[in-house]
């Protein structure tokens, strides 16, 4: 398999984070994660930031960045200030990971949205960061003769927006995860690896203890233009340190850590 680097969405450790950021980030390199996405920096400066980073040996790939839609003044401030940040620290992408787009029934809502969108993903490639969204799996509710999903990565160019696959998610809306991914060659840089219980709840649960074929995913992986494998956990059944290092050990065991 190619050697695709493995990182940790920390998003994972968001109760950890907040008690001892720096302790917690020193925790995750110990597992041996060699990569971490950021949802938050914990009011530690960039140069700081990066000076933690450098000394653990860990690099960011992204950044999840929530953004104030419907506001441009405030949403080029936002956004200024996350691509400073992430220059700093060596960050390659900032990632949208959220959008209210649920309750949209009609084409034309989403073109606000896409608007916004297009004005960030330019931002993004004037400052040399990448730009990505993140899926859940309403976006793969039709919205007249197409998806959420499809209306979304169709109103931007590839150069401009890169999609970063929650593989869970793609699964949890009755897809292929593989197949799906086949789909996104050369737009998909990083994909979320996180695994789904075989119950009926169909629940997150550390890689490798699920139901998602990933080392069939992880074959074709660098083909379709892969760079990072993100292991994330939104809940976690034990302890979430534990449940990351379950994951890490089950990618170790396959040769891809």
């Amino acid at each position: 398999m190619a050697n695709i680097p493995v990182g940790l969405q920390l998003y994972t450790l968001r109760d950890e984070l907040n008690h001892d950021f720096i302790g917690t980030l020193r925790k995750v390199a110990d597992i041996g994660y060699k990569v971490v996405e950021f949802a938050g920096y914990g009011d530690i400066p960039a140069k700081e930031m990066k000076k933690v980073l450098d000394d653990l040996g860990l690099t960011a790939s992204s950044s999840h960045v929530g953004l104030p839609l419907g506001n441009r003044d405030l949403l080029q401030s936002t956004l200024a200030n996350h691509i400073e940040y992430n220059k700093e620290i060596g960050s390659e992408y900032i990632v949208v990971p959220w959008a209210p787009l649920e309750g949209i029934s009609q084409p034309e809502e989403l073109v606000p949205f896409f608007q916004e969108l297009r004005f960030a993903a330019e931002e993004c490639k004037k400052q040399g960061i990448g730009f990505a969204y993140h899926n859940h799996a309403f976006e793969f509710n039709k919205v007249g003769d197409k998806t959420i999903q499809e209306r979304i990565f169709e109103s931007l160019d590839a150069d401009l927006l890169k999609a970063e696959l929650d593989l869970y998610w793609v699964k949890k809306a009755g897809l292929d995860p593989k197949s799906y991914l086949c789909k996104f060659k050369g737009r998909a840089p990083i994909i979320h690896v996180k695994d789904m219980t075989a119950d009926e709840r169909g629940f997150f649960c550390e890689v490798g203890r699920g139901i998602i074929n990933y080392p069939a995913i992880f074959e074709i992986a660098a083909e379709m233009g892969v760079r990072y494998f993100i292991v994330e956990q939104d809940l976690c059944e034990r302890p979430p340190l534990e449940s990351i290092r379950i994951s890490y050990d089950y990618l170790k065991s396959l040769g891809v850590a």
